[in-house]
């Protein structure tokens, strides 16, 4: 079926997000159609307003209407520890914790060269600028157990062992509930290494 241009354009641009296929772009599309025209005017406007608004902290990299942000003016927020993401959408994870005091270095993206993506494109240089002037104590590599996670975390540790800095590596261990059958070699290896002695 042919859709009427203005739906198709709508249902084309709801398809451009991730993990949005054809489907849930057209379900997405006729839910807009049923707001009311003040609604949909309010979410273009945050659209738009996002976009013109929000920026990268100068100091970590994270996403933000301030700069810095949020984390990096927090006073009581602790500056000695440095918590190394992927993404800003790690750094959200880790704060939905609520255990985590420290502040952030967003790399925006991890090595890959199949990707073409190599250390320069990444956020590394503004680290070491970090722990080189400031009284860093510890960072804390929070990169996803991959391929690409495995050598950024590697690199960083590499260029930052002249600062006899502490470099730690968050657990990756077990999903509570899974069974041991169905877990794979990576997680089951880093369960292993990040095990720690049953209090009793």
């Amino acid at each position: 079926m042919q859709y009427t241009k203005p739906l198709a354009r709508l249902i084309e641009y709801f398809q451009k997000l991730p993990s949005i296929g054809p489907k849930s772009a057209q379900r997405m599309a006729f839910q807009i159609l049923k707001m009311p025209k003040d609604e949909v005017e309010k979410f273009a406007t945050a659209l738009v307003e996002a976009k013109e608004t929000i920026k990268y902290c100068d100091t970590c990299f994270n996403i933000s209407a301030d700069n810095p942000c949020e984390i990096c003016s927090n006073p009581t927020r602790d500056k000695s520890t440095i918590c190394v993401v992927c993404e800003a959408k790690d750094l959200i994870a880790i704060e939905k914790t609520n255990e985590y005091k420290g502040v952030y270095h967003v790399l925006q993206g991890m090595i890959s060269p199949l990707d073409g993506i190599g250390p320069e494109d990444l956020r590394l240089k503004e680290l070491v600028q970090r722990v080189a002037q400031n009284n860093v104590k510890e960072i804390i590599l929070a990169l996803n157990p991959s391929v690409e996670g495995e050598a950024t975390s590697m690199y960083i540790a590499r260029i930052l062992k002249p600062f006899n800095v502490k470099i730690s590596r968050i657990a990756f261990g077990l999903p509570i509930g899974g069974e041991l059958e169905y877990v794979d070699e990576l997680t089951l290896t880093r369960a292993l290494e990040g095990r720690r002695e049953v209090d009793l």
